[in-house]
C-alpha cells in the first residue's frame, strides 16, 4: 500500500513526517507530535541497534529466532511475531516501529502511522485502503476493512515495488490484522511463498491459518486473491 493518498491533507489531521536512518514516517493525527516521535524513533531504533551488536544474527537471519528475555520490548515483539509466521525477525522491523510509535505516544486519539509502506492505524470510521501493486491492472483496488475492533496494522511486501527483500513474484501481498508487526511478518512471509500464479490459493490458506488476520490480499499480474473480512471494490 505505497500510493500514500493518504498523504493528501485532511480536516482537523496533521501531516508530518520523522525521517531517521532507515525509517521513513508519515503520520496523520489531530495533533503534531513530531518531537515526540523523534524521540521514539530514536530509542526504538537504538534499542535494535544495541542488540544486533549483542547477537548479529538479528539482523541477517532469515528464520525465526529463539525468543530473548533479556531482549528490549520491540525486539521481543519482533522475535515472537516472526515466531509464529517463519521469518526472520527484521522482516517486521518497519510495522514494529510504526506500531509502537502509535502505541507509546498517540494516546487515545486518531492516527495513521505509515513507515516505508507499513501502516498503523486508528481511525473513528471504517478506513479504506488502496492498493498499489506497481503495473498491475488491480493497482487501485480499495480495500474497506470491516471490523470494528481498532488499531488496525496493514502492511505490505512486494517483489516488484519497493526496495524490501522478497523470495516471492507478488506485485503485492497485502495483510491485515490488529497488530502492524504481525502484518508485516505475514506479509513478508506470504510474498516469499507466492512463486507464481499457482501460489496464490496457498498464500491465502496460510493466512487463514494464523489467529488475527482479518484479511489477505495477493496481486500477482493479472491475478488477484482475495480472503478475509474485508470488501473490495474499483
Amino acid at each position: 500500500m505505497n500510493n500514500r493518498f493518504y498523504r493528501i491533507s485532511s480536516e482537523n489531521f496533521w501531516n508530518y513526517t520523522v525521517e531517521m536512518g532507515e525509517s521513513d514516517l508519515f503520520i496523520k493525527s489531530h495533533t503534531n507530535k513530531e518531537e515526540s516521535i523523534k524521540k521514539c524513533v530514536e530509542n526504538l531504533r537504538g534499542d535494535i541497534k544495541r542488540y544486533i551488536r549483542r547477537r548479529r544474527d538479528f539482523l541477517v537471519s532469515l528464520k525465526p529466532l529463539e525468543m530473548d528475555e533479556e531482549a528490549p520490548q520491540i525486539v521481543k515483539e519482533m522475535i515472537k511475531y516472526t515466531q509464529i509466521v517463519g521469518v526472520g525477525p527484521m522482516a517486521a522491523v518497519a510495522g514494529a516501529i510504526a506500531e509502537f510509535v502509535g502505541k507509546t505516544i498517540m494516546d487515545d486519539e486518531e492516527y495513521i502511522i505509515e513507515n516505508g509502506g507499513d501502516i498503523f492505524l486508528k481511525l473513528n470510521k471504517q478506513p479504506k485502503i488502496a492498493v498499489f501493486a506497481g503495473s498491475s491492472p488491480s493497482s487501485g483496488l480499495m480495500v474497506k476493512l470491516k471490523e470494528d475492533i481498532l488499531p488496525y496494522g496493514i502492511c505490505t511486501s512486494s517483489a516488484t515495488v519497493g526496495p524490501s527483500l522478497s523470495l516471492g513474484k507478488t506485485d503485492a501481498c497485502i495483510v491485515i490484522s490488529h497488530s502492524a508487526i504481525l502484518s508485516d511478518a505475514l506479509a513478508t512471509r506470504i510474498g516469499n511463498m507466492v512463486k507464481n500464479e499457482g501460489d496464490i490459493k496457498k498464500g491465502l490458506d496460510f493466512a487463514q491459518s494464523i489467529d488475527g488476520i482479518l484479511g489477505c490480499v495477493i496481486v500477482m499480474g493479472s491475478k488477484t486473491g482475495i480472503w478475509g473480512n474485508i470488501e473490495i471494490s474499483s
